[in-house]
């Protein structure tokens, strides 16, 4: 009788196990399925689903309009070559060569991808006016413009590090070669 309880047990430990697995496989599923570097089709998802979706970190700085700690992100004095993706839905943002040292303590770009690739909103919290910058895709927070940036356009984008995805140009140039 023992046995066959602790052979019971066991069993129930086993499908428990196999549905937690199947449970985390379809959650990365479902992950990615949202995700491309290629696709311009805007994303509009219940703020629930986000929140299954993305870490809590993420979760709290691109959909509850979040800051991350100054120089924090591992991409704020990053000298890497290569395109700078929105972390939430992979949307192209910035090339790395539009990248500056701004010293504000979050990467900082002079110049976006594309004129959709960002969403320009007026900001007037903290008792402030600024100009926030969300993605043109998914419309998650990325951070903030100003006027105070380099030539050739005069703009700092000061975004969050943990709303951005980096790929370098090698990795960019190896995917499209084996597509083609």
């Amino acid at each position: 009788m023992k046995r066959i309880f602790a052979t019971l047990c066991l069993i129930g430990i086993v499908v428990s196990s196999c549905k937690s697995q199947n449970n985390n496989t379809n959650n990365m599923e479902e992950k990615k399925a949202h995700y491309s570097n290629t696709d311009t089709s805007k994303l509009v998802k219940p703020e629930e689903e986000w929140k299954k979706l993305l870490s809590t970190e993420v979760y709290r700085v691109a959909r509850e309009k979040g800051t991350e700690r100054p120089y924090s992100s591992k991409f704020e004095s990053s000298k890497e070559i290569g395109t700078y993706y929105c972390a939430v839905c992979g949307n192209p943002l910035f090339k790395s060569d539009t990248k500056f040292e701004s010293g504000c303590g979050w990467p900082s770009f002079y110049e976006t991808i594309s004129k959709t690739s960002i969403i320009y909103k007026p900001d007037s919290s903290h008792g402030m006016q600024r100009t926030e910058v969300e993605c043109g895709r998914c419309n998650s927070h990325l951070g903030h413009v100003f006027n105070d940036g380099p030539p050739p356009t005069g703009l700092r984008y000061c975004i969050n590090g943990v709303v951005l995805d980096f790929k370098k140009a090698e990795e960019a140039r190896k995917k499209f070669e084996e597509k083609h």
